[in-house]
């Protein structure tokens, strides 16, 4: 069992906590490396957080907390109002990537049902990480229910923070329903990519991921999984692609963590 350094570093600066079985497990194995008693690190933690839909608000993590370059997507969600995102509930998530016959991916289209858990909400903060410094910047648009407001880039990593500012300011218990696209440059489209990952701070109800690959070129695998708040994977199963070169993955209650889908070329 291995844990990040990462998760390591949010638990020692209580950015989050062990909880999961194996989490708790390498705590202990951490005591034994340290040389503490066994226990004490574990006695720190004290009684385990409420779970269940009436206590999301105590499920939230930090919005840069999923980020490996955590420190360069805080310096972008400075620069933009994040104040409304801890009074948004999630409850569905689409997202549909269109990959083209060259392995590059041409858009990312994103659906998603949000709910207003307090007067005034408007605006949803979206974080993209090509997770490639040379690929190029993606195009945003907005498509329904928003409207794209200010943007902030890092040209070193190619991370961008934007606004989506809804169409009017909500009221408690009021929902939206909101479309937007990320187009990348092409032709040529970058080819680097064979991963999608979708971030939750928050637990959601549903995640869809639909991919469409071109049916001329198939990846040979493709596998879902999801990462917890400590860094462990969980969750992995294979994903069928048809013929005409759909797949689909659907995942319910799920959250804080990520929701990843991996695919493997030809070689």
């Amino acid at each position: 069992m291995s844990i990040s350094v990462t998760a390591l570093s949010y638990w020692q600066s209580g950015r989050r906590r062990p909880e999961r079985a194996e989490s708790l497990i390498a705590l202990g194995h951490l005591e034994a490396v340290l040389g503490v008693p066994t226990g004490s690190l574990t006695a720190l933690l004290g009684p385990p957080r409420p779970r269940g839909r009436a206590h999301r608000e105590s499920s939230r993590v930090p919005i840069d907390s999923l980020w490996d370059k955590s420190d360069v997507v805080a310096m972008l969600l400075e620069q933009i109002d994040v104040t409304g995102d801890s009074a948004l509930t999630r409850i569905s998530q689409h997202d549909k990537l269109s990959i083209c016959a060259d392995r590059g991916e041409i858009c990312t289209q994103v659906r998603q049902v949000m709910r207003a858990d307090g007067d005034g909400v408007d605006r949803y903060v979206m974080v993209f990480d090509p997770d490639h410094a040379d690929r190029p910047f993606a195009d945003l648009s907005a498509i329904q229910g928003c409207r794209v407001g200010r943007v902030a880039k890092d040209n070193e990593t190619k991370l961008m923070v934007a606004e989506l500012l809804f169409d009017h300011a909500l009221r408690r218990g009021e929902t939206v329903i909101m479309e937007y696209a990320l187009h990348h440059p092409g032709p040529p489209y970058f080819r680097g990519a064979d991963y999608h990952c979708r971030k939750f701070t928050t637990p959601v109800r549903e995640c869809v991921v639909e991919l469409r690959f071109d049916p001329r070129a198939l990846p040979v695998y493709l596998e879902q999984h999801t990462i917890d708040t400590d860094d462990v994977v969980t969750n992995r199963k294979r994903v069928t692609i048809a013929e005409n070169g759909h797949a689909h993955a659907v995942l319910l209650d799920f959250g804080p963590g990520q929701f990843g889908m991996r695919w493997e070329w030809p070689d």
